[in-house]
């Protein structure tokens, strides 16, 4: 007698999943470990040629497929053409997940009109346009397929220096569960996660620009809740992953605060 697998929906093989800003930080962990659950095609997306294509190698020397294509998420033809390349070669969409992002500082009063439009294109246009192309690729399909957005704990406010940050992605989470609540009918589930402070290498480029030492990370850490800030390969990619398996097939519409604080409060 054959005992089923209990853990065999968290897996992903076969699934074919698109991963926006995987050219490094958080986006390059999500395609690693899409890659690790079976995944037979992973599309890499990024605005740097050259760690695209690392990330790209890296993925093809672990078995699985993979395809790099530059994109600059600010300009909508780029978002477009990246969900034509997917079905050029692959054939199908099963999994998308919206990681790219710009976080650009600004208070109310030094934001420009130019900077708070480039944050909405990137932020929000843009995980638009790929839905919408993802939606119909997974409809062509009809095995339905998953769609994650990454948000962020600010988009139920945000530090006064990340107004327009935090304005982007609550019009993204907003967004998350409209599309959710349109595209169950066709098995295509959305969500989101409002994740907390994390430990990138962005954000080690913005937290020594703004004058932290190099060790930064080790105060950071120690100040943290439960100890430590979010990693995004051992705490965000998981619950990625998870919401892209059929583990996650009654899970749509939901914006879920990943964070250690709780309501805002902090250590």
């Amino acid at each position: 007698m054959t005992v089923e697998d209990p853990f065999a929906a968290l897996r992903l093989d076969g699934k074919v999943v698109v991963v926006t800003g995987s050219t490094q930080g958080l986006g390059a962990a999500i395609a690693r470990r899409v890659v690790a659950l079976g995944a037979a095609g992973v599309v890499v997306t990024g605005r740097d040629a050259v760690r695209g294509e690392a990330v790209r190698a890296e993925l093809e020397h672990l078995g699985t497929a993979a395809l790099f294509v530059a994109a600059d998420l600010a300009e909508p033809a780029a978002a477009r053409a990246i969900v034509g390349a997917c079905d050029e070669r692959f054939g199908r969409l099963d999994g998308l997940v919206n990681a790219a992002g710009l976080s650009t500082r600004g208070t109310l009063e030094d934001t420009s009109a130019e900077l708070w439009d480039r944050l909405f294109a990137v932020n929000v246009r843009a995980p638009f346009i790929l839905t919408q192309d993802a939606a119909r690729l997974m409809r062509r399909g009809g095995r339905g397929g998953s769609v994650v957005n990454i948000i962020t704990m600010a988009s139920h406010g945000g530090a006064p220096e990340l107004i327009a940050y935090a304005s982007s992605k609550g019009a993204l989470a907003t967004f998350t569960r409209n599309a959710g609540s349109q595209l169950r009918a066709d098995g295509i589930r959305v969500n989101g996660l409002n994740i907390g402070w994390t430990a990138t290498e962005g954000e080690h480029v913005v937290q020594t620009g703004e004058g932290e030492a190099e060790d930064w990370l080790t105060a950071a850490d120690a100040e943290a809740p439960l100890g430590r800030l979010l990693r995004p390969a051992e705490d965000i990619a998981p619950i990625v992953c998870h919401l892209l398996s059929d583990a996650a097939a009654m899970v749509t519409g939901s914006v879920i605060d990943f964070d250690q604080t709780v309501l805002g409060i902090p250590a």
